[in-house]
């Protein structure tokens, strides 16, 4: 699921369309990394078939296949909020075979959640590219009394630690975008955990929870469909995908809690600089390629296809952000 603020996000995409240019330069018709790949790659997704991550990295791997003439294969191995996909990619030898695409937990959430977490991936992971983002959507069962942000925030003094807000679990981006929400409303709710979004929002439609933040993709069907309502999305700008009229969260009266989920790409620490130039170009061609901007659109998401130094500079942002609303919250793994 997701997290990405303005002022992270506008570094990250200035420039990426030169730089792509500039990196571009290395692929196929060159010799610079002339012998990579020579044989199959695998990339872990640290999560099962069919998630956020699960569809960025076939994606993704898949159109590398295309590009660079060797097969590009998927891995999926779960647990441990991906935590066990990411320590698998940091025992891996660096030498661009064994590849990662993973989330805002993986990345950003993780570190700060676990103290006893095997891996830290801004000294173990080369990182590539942060792929692709989407904003999470404020939402409620339609017979919620709550019709939009100020309403909800004016019951939740009314009536305190008695909401329930639903997250796909424990240190996803639903669950410390509700929590960084809270924080910032000076309010308190009911955390539930699920064993997934799938689970949380077919409870949400149900009515045996209230409220929830779940990535756009998720709930845009349900929003209009009319099974949920949305009360606000946490985008720096207002999204087609939902009914008109549905506000950013700056616009309800609640400020910083800009928040995207988002998916990245990385490797093992240390490998050969051509290979790290080259799988970072191809990535980036890729991701920009317009048939896989059009599969990633048409299920909410945004390309943004970084560098990997912009992708290093956001994550320190990112781990400082969401240290500060684990400890804040005093948030421990389940």
């Amino acid at each position: 699921m997701s997290i990405l603020s303005r002022r992270g996000f506008g570094a990250l995409l200035l420039g990426a369309s030169a730089l792509s240019g500039l990196v571009l330069a290395s692929l196929p018709g060159t010799t610079f990394a002339a012998g990579y790949p020579e044989r199959t790659a695998t990339v872990i997704v640290p999560f099962p078939p069919g998630g956020a991550s699960d569809i960025t990295g076939r994606q993704l791997a898949a159109k590398l296949s295309e590009l660079l003439g060797q097969q590009f294969i998927i891995d999926n191995r779960a647990g441990a909020n991906g935590s066990v996909g990411a320590g698998a990619l940091k025992q891996a030898k660096p030498d661009g075979y064994t590849l990662l695409v993973g989330s805002i937990g993986v990345y950003a959430i993780n570190p700060a959640l676990f103290k006893d977490l095997r891996y830290d991936p801004l000294k173990d992971f080369d990182l590539l590219t942060v792929a692709v983002r989407t904003p999470n959507v404020l939402v409620a069962n339609p017979n919620f009394p709550a019709n939009n942000v100020q309403e909800l925030i004016a019951h939740l003094k009314k009536n305190p630690d008695k909401v329930s807000f639903a997250s796909s679990g424990t240190g996803s981006s639903d669950h410390l975008t509700a929590a960084l929400f809270l924080q910032k409303t000076g309010t308190s709710g009911v955390h539930v955990p699920y064993k997934g979004g799938g689970p949380a929002i077919t409870d949400l439609i149900g009515g045996h929870a209230d409220v929830s933040f779940q990535n756009l993709g998720a709930i845009a069907g349900h929003v209009k469909a009319g099974k949920l309502k949305a009360l606000a999305v946490t985008a720096d700008k207002r999204n087609p995908a939902l009914p008109d009229g549905v506000p950013t969260m700056a616009e309800a009266g609640v400020k910083e809690v800009e928040v995207y989920s988002w998916q990245a790409a990385a490797a093992p620490k240390g490998l050969p600089a051509d290979v790290k130039a080259k799988l970072e170009g191809a990535m980036i061609q890729a991701l920009n390629a317009p048939e896989v901007k059009a599969k990633f659109n048409d299920i909410g998401f945004d390309v943004v296809a970084n560098s990997s130094k912009d992708f290093e500079k956001f994550l320190v942002d990112e781990i400082g952000r969401w240290k500060t609303v684990i400890e804040t919250g005093k948030i421990q793994p389940d």
